[in-house]
């Protein structure tokens, strides 16, 4: 068999599907992923591999989605497909396992992925593999990386597709690796493999306030987001946030040249045009603050002051700056400010547009009241849209080169490096469809 061919399971099942299910696909490459098995009378069964399955964890949050639905479109949404195969890597108190296993009776457990994906037959026994790789208790490293074991559950559904000849589409949650080396080895997999791989964060796809996204083919002149969280973990969504507006550029996504990371101090001359900083970064920045629902305010009472960088660098205990420096010259800068802010905002300035366009990645469900977060819901809807279409809808260059990102900054600050040039993201170049595929209200 030709490894650059998919195998001949791939034709048949892509052209069934195609057939049944043309305004699906269609929606998808516009994309909005529309209710997308209206058409389609096999369901796709589906095998879910998890790091945690408890309350709040990722694997409940895209599981319970798949299995029980969930609001969609003013409705009650049923994915028209079927989990059929489970493993937990670790089930520490609040496990949910058990209880999903006793309500779903056609859902079963396996002590290996590998298992999970051939459920008995010796063959690959299912039509589509969910990894999520986020939570549980696992090395955290002296540069701050979480070891989640993402490529090696990845490489274990690789090693039975390879065994038997089949592959399936494969969504992987969040960053690909902590390893840079291994995020391009897994995308290098799929594309030798030929199946369809989506990955990534939730917030490219959750509400935005206001609803809000680049015009296709727009010159942008510089990218700010501003968010919070720690390191190789919440700053991958707010390079994911900022990545998914400044792909839409003109000429498309045209890769990375450089990273730099800036950590402490030095952050806030990039905003102080006295120290040597832009005023129009600065401009960006304080647009992105005005988004925000979780700003904290610098006074006491019912002022609600604006912070000024004074008042900023009293709130922020260790802010830290990802600056990403593209081919075509764009510069997009991301702020980690905790203390600040407790959200994710993105502002533009766009050639020829005297203003500056920003808004908010809405994190519906995340406060101190609320437990069970809806933004899952977008990102659950466009996996399922893979798993039935056979068709990912975005390109899984951007979380690679998102991944990189992280991956580079990481180590730039633990090594107390400022900026690295970066050859090997140079090339990751793609274009994305017309339409953003965000929630819209």
């Amino acid at each position: 068999m030709d490894p650059t061919e998919p195998p001949p399971h791939e034709f048949t099942r892509r052209a069934a599907i195609g057939a049944m299910a043309a305004g699906a696909v269609a929606a998808t490459s516009r994309g909005r992923a529309e209710e997308p098995a209206a058409a389609i009378k096999a369901r796709p069964r589906i095998a879910a591999i998890a790091t945690c399955y408890y309350k709040t964890s990722h694997g409940q949050g895209i599981i319970d989605r798949f299995m029980d639905g969930y609001g969609w479109k003013g409705g009650h949404h049923r994915p028209a497909l079927d989990v059929v195969s489970l493993y937990v890597d670790q089930r520490p108190k609040g496990d949910l396992t058990d209880e999903r296993l006793a309500r779903h009776p056609n859902l079963r457990l396996y002590p290996t992925i590998a298992e999970a994906l051939t459920r008995g037959t010796g063959t690959l026994d299912v039509d589509g593999v969910a990894i999520i790789g986020e939570h549980g208790d696992y090395l955290r490293d002296d540069r701050g990386r979480t070891h989640y074991p993402r490529y090696e559950f990845f490489k274990q559904v690789v090693d039975v597709f390879r065994k038997t000849g089949k592959t399936a589409p494969v969504f992987n949650d969040k960053h690909l690796s902590w390893s840079w080396d291994w995020c391009k080895e897994m995308v290098a997999d799929a594309r030798e493999l030929n199946f369809p791989f989506l990955a990534g964060s939730s917030l490219p796809l959750t509400w935005r306030i206001p609803e809000y996204e680049t015009p296709p083919d727009a010159g942008i002149e510089e990218a700010v987001c501003v968010g919070y969280g720690g390191v190789d973990s919440y700053d991958f969504h707010g390079l994911e946030s900022l990545q998914c507006f400044v792909e839409r550029r003109r000429g498309g996504e045209t890769g990375v040249k450089a990273v730099e990371a800036i950590r402490g101090e030095d952050v806030w001359k990039t905003l102080d045009p006295a120290a040597g900083g832009s005023a129009r970064t600065k401009a960006l920045f304080d647009s992105c603050l005005c988004r925000s629902f979780r700003l904290t305010s610098p006074r006491e009472g019912y002022g609600n002051a604006f912070p000024t960088l004074a008042d900023a660098a009293k709130l922020v205990a260790d802010p830290y700056l990802y600056r990403i420096h593209y081919n075509d010259g764009l510069v997009g800068s991301l702020y980690m400010m905790n203390g600040l802010v407790a959200d994710f905002t993105v502002a533009l300035k766009l050639e020829g547009d005297p203003a500056i366009r920003s808004t908010q990645l809405y994190l519906c469900g995340i406060s101190p009241n609320q437990t069970l977060p809806n933004f899952f819901s977008p990102l659950a809807n466009h996996i399922e849209s893979m798993f039935v279409t056979g068709v990912a809808p975005y390109p899984v260059e951007r979380t690679l080169l998102t991944s990189g990102v992280v991956c580079k900054a990481v180590d730039l600050m633990a090594e107390k490096r400022r900026m690295v040039e970066t050859p090997d993201m140079a090339t990751i170049a793609y274009k994305v469809a017309g339409e953003s595929q965000y929630m819209r209200s």
